[in-house]
């Protein structure tokens, strides 16, 4: 996942990520990385159109972007 992160920022490339939030809702969010901070991913959130900044230990999976989306929220 580390790798995939870091092509992200270096490539400017769109990821996709299953995240679990500090409430412990899981969604799934189209990303862009910005920075790598330690603990923390700095990123841009396609989702909220706004940058966030995320736990990595709250990101459970990361994969390249595709067109096909589940619904924001992930059984």
């Amino acid at each position: 996942m580390e790798s995939l992160l870091n092509r992200s920022k270096q490539d400017k490339r769109k990821i996709d990520v299953i995240y679990l939030s500090h409430t412990g809702e899981i969604t799934q969010r189209s990303i862009r990385v910005v920075d790598v901070r330690g603990h923390y991913i700095v990123a841009f959130c396609y989702d909220r159109q706004h940058v966030r900044t995320f736990r990595k230990e709250n990101i459970l999976s990361a994969f390249p972007h595709t067109s096909k989306r589940r619904d924001k929220g992930v059984s």
